[in-house]
C-alpha cells in the first residue's frame, strides 16, 4: 500500500510518501481501506519528536473514514463494505495510509449523508469537543461558554455543539475569520489582534481553551467564582489557576464508538456542520504539515487518499 511516513524525526521534509506493508486484521480488529485522512495538530509534534520514541518507519496520522475491507472472525457489529470513520487507538498512528487496521468496537459506520472527506475532518475534533464540552465542562442551557481559538476544527465544532445545548457562546478569532466563527453561531467574537479579550469579558461559566500557551492561563480571568474550564493545548495536564475558586480541567479524549454516533446524530439534526476543508493528496502531505504547524488557518486539512 501507498502510505506517508518518516524513518527520522524532522521538519516536513522527512515525510516520505511511498509503500509500506499491508495490515491485517487481528483479533477484534476489521481493516479499512481509507479513503481520506485527517491532518491535526498532533501529527507534526510527532513528526518533530516531541511525543514519545517512535519504532521506524512511522506512518502518521490518527483519523479517517474508509470501507471495511477485511475482519476478524470475531468482529460481528461490522461488515465488509461497510463505510465508517474513526480514530486510532490512543498512542497509535497510522491513518496516512491506503489501508489501516483498527479495534472494530471504537470506530463507527459513517452517515450515509457525510462524505468520507467531512467525516474525516469530523472524527478526532467531534470526538475531542463533545468529551471536552458535554463530558467534561458539563455545559448547560443558558450557560455563557468563551471559546478559544473559534476558527479552529475542534472550536468550531465546539461552538455549533455549545449553540445547540442552548449557550451563549463568545469566540476568539483574527480578523480574517470573524465572519466565519459568527456563521458558526457565535454570539460575540472578539479579534485578539485587535482587543484583550479578559478587558472585554468576564463572568463566564464555562471556558474551552484550544489555544494553549499564555491564552489558556489568561483564560482563568474570563470565569465567575465556581466556573470551570477545560484545556486541549496546554500538554497531559490542564494549567494550575492563580485563583482559588475555579476548576481547571484536562478533557479525557479516549476512544469510544458512543461519541462517534453522537457525531452523526448532531450532523443528521442539522445542529453541526462539517468545518470549512482544505485538501490535499496523500502525497502531498508535507505541504499540509506546513500549514498545519503555522497555525494560522482555518477549519481543517484534510488528505485524500483514494
Amino acid at each position: 500500500m501507498k502510505a506517508v511516513f518518516i524513518d527520522r524525526f524532522g521538519g516536513p521534509e522527512v515525510l516520505t510518501y511511498g509503500d509500506q506493508p499491508d495490515p491485517v486484521a487481528g483479533s477484534g480488529q476489521v481493516v479499512v481501506d481509507v479513503t481520506a485522512a485527517s491532518v491535526n495538530g498532533a501529527d507534526w509534534r510527532v513528526r518533530a519528536g516531541q511525543y514519545a520514541d517512535a519504532k521506524f518507519p512511522l506512518i502518521l496520522g490518527r483519523d479517517f473514514s474508509g470501507t471495511v475491507s477485511a475482519a476478524a472472525a470475531d468482529v460481528h457489529d461490522l461488515k465488509l463494505g461497510d463505510a465508517v470513520f474513526g480514530v486510532l487507538e490512543a498512542g497509535r498512528e497510522g491513518a496516512y495510509a491506503e489501508k489501516v487496521s483498527i479495534t472494530a468496537a471504537i470506530i463507527a459506520k459513517k452517515p450515509d449523508t457525510l462524505p468520507h472527506v467531512q467525516a474525516a475532518a469530523m472524527a478526532l475534533t467531534g470526538l475531542t469537543a463533545i468529551i471536552s464540552i458535554e463530558t467534561t465542562l458539563k455545559l448547560q442551557r443558558g450557560e455563557t461558554i468563551l471559546i478559544q481559538g473559534g476558527a479552529g476544527g475542534v472550536a468550531s465544532f465546539a461552538i455549533q455543539l455549545a449553540k445547540h445545548i442552548g449557550a451563549r457562546v463568545i469566540t476568539t478569532t483574527s480578523a480574517a475569520n470573524l465572519d466565519y466563527v459568527r456563521g458558526l453561531g457565535a454570539d460575540q467574537v472578539i479579534d485578539y489582534n485587535a482587543q484583550d479579550f479578559t478587558r472585554v469579558v468576564g463572568g463566564c461559566d464555562a471556558v474551552f481553551d484550544t489555544v494553549g500557551g499564555e491564552v489558556a492561563l489568561k483564560s482563568f480571568a474570563a470565569l465567575r467564582p465556581g466556573g470551570r474550564a477545560a484545556f486541549i493545548a496546554s500538554g497531559p495536564q490542564a494549567p494550575k489557576p492563580e485563583r482559588s475558586d475555579v476548576i481547571s480541567l484536562r478533557p479525557a479524549v479516549g476512544r469510544s464508538r458512543p461519541p462517534l454516533d453522537r457525531i452523526g446524530q448532531l450532523v443528521a439534526a442539522g445542529a453541526v456542520l462539517p468545518p470549512e476543508i482544505k485538501l490535499f493528496p496523500l502525497s502531498q502531505a508535507a505541504e499540509a504539515h506546513r500549514i498545519s504547524e503555522a497555525r494560522h488557518f482555518r477549519g481543517k486539512l484534510v488528505l485524500q487518499v483514494r
